[in-house]
């Protein structure tokens, strides 16, 4: 059985830019959600990213919905490649990275087993995966599901979420939420040049991020007790 249906707005240009300028293990200074497993890791050297999150859904040896998926994808999207628990067989390898490339996606993300990463790596096609395989699906014509909410890495993503994913890791947002996570980020990010120049002059870090005067708050107050 097939379900195939219409992709989904793309994220505000101007938020995805915004976001882009965040690193994910920034934000994941103040959030606990939306982070995908960290067995899902990049492939090679990837860039950072952040884009719409384009969805499929195939199980088995059967990638004929991902293929589908390669002439649906448009410039800022995000391949995202539900394999419902799949750890044998690659759907995504040098072919399929390539053609998602020259469509204008951004990258790709599987939660299960890619292949060819030479050629992938030479493409410079943004992937992330659990592993790697060299048994690869066939197009069977069988089952497969496009733009249907996924889980990804024990997380839930819907057609038209936003992906942000770098060598670190990927994060999950609903649009909504980068107007404020974003600026946070990019906020703590500019911070730490100046709190790390002061650590290179024989600062201690402990005593700059307040951490020496919180734990002898402590450690008075349990010496009370």
């Amino acid at each position: 059985m097939f379900i195939v249906n219409p992709l989904p707005p793309q994220v505000d240009p101007a938020l995805i830019a915004l976001l882009a300028k965040a690193e994910p293990a920034t934000i994941g200074h103040f959030l606990d959600f939306g982070f995908v497993d960290p067995q899902i890791s990049a492939r090679w050297g990837v860039p950072r990213i952040a884009g719409t999150a384009v969805t499929v859904r195939c199980s088995g040896n059967d990638s004929t919905i991902v293929h589908y998926a390669l002439g649906q994808l448009r410039p800022g999207d995000i391949l995202v490649v539900d394999r419902f628990g799949d750890t044998r067989h690659a759907a995504v390898g040098g072919g399929v990275a390539f053609a998602a490339r020259e469509a204008g996606a951004l990258g790709i993300i599987v939660d299960g087993m890619t292949t060819d990463i030479g050629e992938i790596r030479d493409y410079k096609v943004p992937v992330w995966s659990r592993g790697l395989s060299v048994v690869t699906t066939k197009l069977k014509f069988q089952n497969g599901e496009f733009c249907v909410p996924v889980s990804i890495g024990g997380v839930p993503v819907k057609p038209g979420d936003a992906i942000l994913a770098d060598e670190n890791g990927v994060l999950v947002l609903k649009p909504g939420q980068i107007a404020e996570a974003a600026p946070r980020a990019i906020q703590m990010q500019a911070a730490e040049g100046p709190r790390l120049a002061e650590v290179a002059k024989g600062a201690r870090l402990p005593d700059l991020n307040g951490t020496n005067a919180k734990l002898r708050e402590l450690l008075a107050a349990q010496a009370k007790g």
